[in-house]
């Protein structure tokens, strides 16, 4: 008797044994149901924010092509037909003239770049300080005389920080040119260890605006046309985590600097 007792009470653990077995296996197999739908749900909200993403993508693309295109035709064309009967009349093509047709061309190559960027998912526009000579020909060219000084072991830099140091570059020079008046301006590349330093100074009439990231203050107001400039290098500063100042020096003139993070590979 104590022996099927015995028995009973084992088929009963076996059974109970075998219950919660099946129980943990059928709860397992629920969580993991529960967590494959979150990570579908998630998957779903990612590709469908992806998607509106490039939809918008797209659309800017159109708009800057429909835009854009035909405007820097335009100009390349008059350019082109301005030097061709200047060199016909035998006159000397003004130099600003040739900035001009230039200009046009780095445009539509920028902006070919920049549409072929809108339309797929790479980063980048194509622009970096291998471009750097072919800038400051340009600037030259339009009448602003430009010196560019190199110190530190030069590298490669991430993709990133080389296109933004190539735009402070491109947009300090344009807004010496639009709002200096007669000046020259100097660039000034340092790599450092950790760090890009990019300056660019000129000894025009400057301006009575200044700023810095570090802080996220201003003073002064800004020309016509040098804000948007300096809240475009801002916002490219600012997105790499680095630092950026600029504002008119005590000597006169404008100084851009730019402290970029690029850490040297190891």
């Amino acid at each position: 008797m104590a022996r099927d007792r015995r028995a009973f009470y084992a088929a009963g653990w076996l059974i109970s044994a075998g219950v919660m077995a099946v129980t943990f296996r059928i709860w397992q197999l629920h969580v993991r149901e529960v967590e494959q739908r979150a990570e579908e749900a998630e998957r779903t909200r990612d590709e469908a924010a992806q998607r509106r993403a490039m939809e918008e993508r797209l659309r800017i693309a159109r708009e800057l092509h429909d835009s854009l295109t035909h405007s820097i035709s335009v100009i390349q064309v008059q350019a082109g037909v301005a030097v061709h009967l200047s060199r016909k009349r035998g006159e000397e093509v003004p130099p600003a003239l040739l900035a001009i047709q230039e200009a046009g061309a780095d445009a539509v190559r920028e902006l070919r770049a920049t549409l072929g960027v809108l339309r797929t998912e790479e980063d980048g526009d194509g622009s970096g300080l291998s471009q750097l000579d072919s800038l400051v020909a340009r600037a030259r060219m339009a009448g602003l005389p430009v010196t560019v000084t190199m110190t530190g072991a030069k590298r490669p830099l991430p993709p990133d920080v080389d296109q933004a140091a190539y735009r402070i570059v491109q947009e300090a020079l344009t807004n010496v040119s639009r709002h200096a008046g007669a000046a020259t301006a100097w660039v000034h590349l340092h790599y450092e260890a950790d760090t890009l330093l990019v300056q660019v100074d000129d000894d025009g009439k400057g301006t009575v605006f200044s700023t810095d990231t570090s802080t996220g203050t201003s003073t002064g107001t800004w020309p016509s046309g040098l804000g948007l400039g300096l809240v475009g290098m801002r916002e490219r500063v600012s997105a790499l985590g680095g630092r950026l100042q600029a504002g008119p020096q005590d000597d006169g003139g404008f100084r851009v600097r730019a402290e970029l993070p690029a850490r040297a590979p190891s």
